[in-house]
C-alpha cells in the first residue's frame, strides 16, 4: 500500500468520524437554532464528554427561552450536575412568570435540591404558592382523628381542623414544613380549649378557636403562609374531670387505709409489748416468791426463825384467807 493510499484511508476515516459526530449533534442543534435558543457545536460536544444528556439540557433552554427567561447553557448544566431536576426548575419559573411570583433561576434550583427525596418538588412548591393547599389537622397518617383538649369544666373537646396554607418562596429552603404547622395548630387548639370556662364555649363558637389560633402567627419560621384555619367539627368526649377526681379519690382512700394499717400495727406491737411486760413481772414475782421458803429455811438454821413463829404465820394465812373467802363468796351454781 502506497504513502498516497495510506492518507488518503486515514482521511476518509477523519471524515466519516466528524460526519457521524456532527450528524448526532446536528439535530439538537439544529432544534435549538430554529427556536431562537442557539447552542454551538463546541459545547454540545463537551456535554457528551462529560457525560450530560445535552437533548435534556437544550430542551430546557428551548423551554425557558420560548417563556421569555434567559438562561445561559452553563447554568442549566451546573444545576444537573448538582443533582437537580432542571426540566422541573424551568417548569417552575414559567408557572412563577405567569402567575407573578418572584422567583429567580437561583431559587428555583435552591427548592429543588432542597426537596430532593422527600417526595416534594419545587413545581409542587410553586404551585402551592399559586393555589393553596389544604392540610389536615391531625394527620389521618399519625393514627388520630381529632385533636383533643380539656376545658376548665373538665370536659373533653374533640376538634378537627383544615388549615389552609400557601408556599412562601423565600423561606421554603430551611423553612419548617407540613409536620410543624399540624403540631402548632394542634398545640393552639389544645391551648385555646384548655383557657375555656366551659365546653359550652367552644361548642357555641368554634370559630373563636379558629381566630385565636390564627392570630398567634404560626407560621413564622416555617415554608408557609397560614391562609386560615377553619374547625370542620367539633365533638364532646369524657368527663376528665370526673375521672381525675374519681382516682384521686381512690388514691386519698387507699393513703387512709395505709396509715390506718400503720396505725393498727403499731397498736398490736404496743400490745405485744406490754402483755410481754407483764410477763416479765410475772416471772419476777415468781421468782421473789421461790426465795421466800429458801429464806425461810435459813431462818431455821440460824436460829432467827422458831417453830412457834412458824405456826403462827400458818395461822395467820389460814386466817386471812378465811376472811378473803367469806368476804368473797363464789357465785351460786345455776
Amino acid at each position: 500500500m502506497t504513502t498516497n493510499q495510506l492518507g488518503f484511508i486515514i482521511v476518509v476515516v477523519v471524515v466519516i468520524v466528524v460526519v457521524a459526530i456532527v450528524g448526532s449533534f446536528f439535530s439538537v442543534w439544529l432544534r435549538a437554532m430554529l427556536a431562537g435558543a442557539p447552542v454551538s457545536m463546541v459545547n454540545l460536544l463537551a456535554m457528551k464528554l462529560r457525560q450530560v444528556p445535552f437533548s435534556v439540557m437544550v430542551d430546557a433552554r428551548i423551554r425557558a427561552t420560548k417563556a421569555g427567561i434567559k438562561l445561559s447553557m452553563d447554568e442549566i448544566e451546573a444545576q444537573y450536575l448538582a443533582g437537580g431536576n432542571v426540566i422541573a426548575c424551568v417548569h417552575a419559573l414559567i408557572a412563577a412568570q405567569k402567575a407573578g411570583i418572584a422567583l429567580d433561576w437561583q431559587r428555583a434550583c435552591a427548592i429543588d435540591l432542597a426537596t430532593k427525596g422527600s417526595g416534594k418538588s419545587v413545581e409542587e412548591a410553586v404551585r402551592t404558592s399559586v393555589d393553596p393547599k389544604v392540610i389536615d389537622c391531625p394527620n389521618p397518617a399519625s393514627g388520630r382523628t381529632t385533636i383533643d383538649g380539656v376545658a376548665k369544666d373538665g370536659i373533653q373537646v374533640k376538634v378537627k381542623a383544615r388549615v389552609t396554607v400557601r408556599t412562601h418562596l423565600d423561606r421554603f429552603v430551611g423553612g419548617a414544613k407540613e409536620e410543624t404547622i399540624i403540631a402548632r395548630v394542634g398545640e393552639g387548639i389544645v391551648s385555646t380549649i384548655g383557657s375555656s370556662e366551659s365546653y359550652k364555649a367552644v361548642l357555641e363558637a368554634p370559630d373563636s378557636i379558629s381566630k385565636t389560633v390564627l392570630a398567634r402567627g404560626l407560621d413564622v419560621g416555617s415554608a408557609f403562609e397560614i391562609l386560615s384555619i377553619d374547625i370542620a367539627d367539633v365533638d364532646v368526649g369524657e368527663n376528665v374531670g370526673a375521672k381525675l377526681q374519681e382516682a384521686q379519690a381512690e388514691a386519698n382512700k387507699s393513703i387512709a387505709q395505709a396509715q390506718a394499717e400503720i396505725r393498727r400495727a403499731a397498736a398490736v406491737a404496743v400490745e405485744q409489748e406490754m402483755k410481754a411486760r407483764v410477763q416479765e413481772m410475772q416471772a419476777k414475782v415468781v421468782e421473789a416468791q421461790a426465795q421466800v421458803p429458801l429464806a425461810m429455811a435459813e431462818a431455821f438454821r440460824s436460829g432467827r426463825l422458831g417453830v412457834m413463829d412458824y405456826y403462827r404465820m400458818e395461822n395467820i394465812q389460814a386466817d386471812t384467807s378465811m376472811r378473803a373467802s367469806i368476804g368473797h363468796p363464789p357465785e351460786a351454781k345455776k
